[in-house]
C-alpha cells in the first residue's frame, strides 16, 4: 500500500498557511513533512485562525506557497493522494498553483484522489465523516486541525480500509 496523505490549514478562502504530507510504502510512513507557509499579504480571517490557531504572527517569517512547492512537488507527483475532503485540499492546491503560475497537470494526480471522508461515510464503522470522529473511533491520535497530525490521521484511516 503505497500512497500520500496531504492536510492544509487556510488562512482565507483557499491560501494556504500549513501543510502536512506524510508518504506511505508498503504500509509504514517512510516520510513526514510539515510546513508553515506565508499566506498572500499574511491575510487571515478571524474564523480560519479560531479553528487552527495559526497566526499572521506564526507566517511572518515562513516561506510562500512558491517556496515550499517544490517539496509539496517531490511528495506528490505520480503519486496517489488521500485526503479527508478532497475537495478542501485539492481545491487549496490547484488554487494555491494558480496563484504562483504553478501547472498542476505536471503533478500527474488530477484522477490519483481518494477521499477518506467519503469512505467514511460510507461505512457503518463511523458515526460521520467528520476527521476527528472517525480517529475517536480507530483510537487514533489526533491533534487536530494541526496539518501533520491530520495528515497522518488520514493516512492511518486509509490503511484500514
Amino acid at each position: 500500500m503505497d500512497f500520500v496523505a496531504i492536510d492544509f490549514e487556510t488562512a482565507i478562502n483557499h491560501n494556504a498557511c500549513a501543510v502536512g504530507i506524510v508518504t506511505i510504502k508498503n504500509g509504514k510512513i517512510v516520510d513526514e513533512y510539515h510546513s508553515l507557509i506565508k499566506p498572500p499579504n499574511n491575510k487571515y480571517s478571524w474564523y480560519t485562525i479560531q479553528v487552527h490557531g495559526i497566526t499572521p504572527q506564526d507566517t511572518t517569517n515562513a516561506p510562500s506557497f512558491a517556496e515550499v512547492y517544490p517539496e509539496i512537488k517531490r511528495r506528490l507527483q505520480n503519486k496517489t493522494i488521500v485526503a479527508h475532503n478532497i475537495g478542501f485540499d485539492r481545491s487549496v492546491l490547484v488554487k494555491s498553483m494558480e496563484l504562483y503560475g504553478l501547472n498542476y497537470e505536471e503533478l500527474n494526480i488530477t484522477d490519483r484522489w481518494k477521499c477518506t471522508m467519503q469512505m467514511c461515510k460510507a461505512s457503518d464503522r463511523y458515526p460521520s465523516g467528520k476527521l476527528n470522529e472517525c480517529c475517536a473511533v480507530d483510537g487514533i491520535p489526533l491533534n487536530h486541525h494541526e496539518a501533520l497530525f491530520d495528515a497522518r490521521a488520514c493516512a492511518e484511516i486509509y490503511m484500514r480500509f
